[in-house]
């Protein structure tokens, strides 16, 4: 044949289900806090057929890999050793993977799961049979940091720094019951800085997926509220290439973003000295805003969104739509 394999895997997401063949979709690890999220945006939808589970077997790892080889999209939402476990688990059935998990985000033969990082990369994840979903504060610094290297502002061997803060429920199920036990810690009621041994999981995708030589100097921080996130990179304009100011720093995230549906960058100017920048500005759906400040010499630029929505489950459902060649916001505007 003429036509490669590769070139047939392209061509699935623009194949359309019959209303008698809808894709079937499984969960692996859906009682989780991701898993969890993942279900409640699918739940409702009447495109595609959820495989459940017996709770009884969820570890069952034959009863796992009987939904693997009946499901058309597997959701890993598991720690990463069990997600590797998973992806040996379903070899050799065909299902097409979605990993939440940090496991694969660097690995090769997956596909990063972030639509709108270049040209190329929505066509990438749509052929793809592996998709690794992006860690949430990755998704804050990649869709800051990526552009502008892309742009030629910023050089791969800047030296970058990040702080990032979330709600809680970022820290799963044990994170959360300390938050909201009756009688938590008096600590818990402060900002909590953390990953200070400036070996944070998300690193290696930060650095790999921006194409940097080295990480940032990230700070992340976990606050008293549930959910949503703020992701800031502040910048020297001596930092940047040919010392560009910061309408170019804007100028050059607006045409990336450019008809983008869940991802936008603030009207330049729309952070004036009497505004705040609160870290649950987007929390309950499933976008990304960007938001210049400062002036030409020393500005940020803030990445705010939800955790649990463009920082994971909904990040994850974009992906699934892409994959399945429906539009790509279903279930998530």
């Amino acid at each position: 044949s003429d036509v490669c394999s590769s070139d047939l895997i392209s061509l699935i997401p623009y194949l359309h289900w019959g209303d008698d063949m809808k894709p079937k979709v499984y969960i692996d690890g859906k009682d989780g806090t991701t898993g969890l999220q993942i279900y409640d945006r699918l739940a409702a939808r009447d495109d595609i057929g959820l495989l459940l589970i017996d709770e009884a077997k969820r570890k069952d790892p034959g009863e796992r890999k009987r939904l693997m080889a009946e499901a058309d999209i597997v959701f890993l939402c598991l720690p990463d050793a069990a997600a590797v476990e998973a992806v040996a688990l379903a070899e050799g059935s065909g299902a097409r993977m979605i990993d939440a998990s940090t496991a694969h985000r660097t690995a090769p033969g997956w596909v990063y799961g972030f639509p709108e990082l270049r040209p190329g990369q929505r066509e990438a994840i749509a052929g793809a049979r592996y998709v690794a979903n992006p860690g949430c504060h990755a998704t804050g610094f990649i869709s800051i940091v990526a552009p502008l290297v892309q742009a030629g502002l910023l050089s791969a061997d800047a030296d970058l720094c990040c702080f990032s803060l979330t709600g809680y429920s970022g820290g799963g199920k044990k994170m959360i019951a300390q938050y909201e036990a009756a009688e938590k810690a008096e600590s818990l009621y402060s900002p909590g800085l953390y990953g200070l041994t400036q070996a944070h999981k998300h690193l290696p995708e930060m650095q790999k997926l921006c194409g940097l030589k080295k990480p940032p100097v990230f700070t992340p921080i976990v606050d008293d509220y549930y959910k949503g996130m703020a992701a800031t990179v502040p910048l020297h304009r001596s930092q940047l290439t040919g010392e560009a100011t910061l309408h170019q720093v804007w100028q050059a995230l607006a045409d990336h973003y450019a008809g983008e549906k869940l991802v936008h960058v603030a009207p330049e100017g729309s952070a004036d000295a009497g505004s705040k920048l609160y870290g649950n500005a987007r929390a309950g759906d499933n976008g990304l805003t960007l938001v210049a400040a400062g002036n030409d010499e020393r500005f940020t630029i803030t990445a705010l969104f939800d955790n649990l929505g463009k920082g994971a489950s909904g990040a994850a459902v974009q992906n699934m739509n892409i994959m399945l060649g429906f539009e790509e916001t279903a279930g998530l505007l």
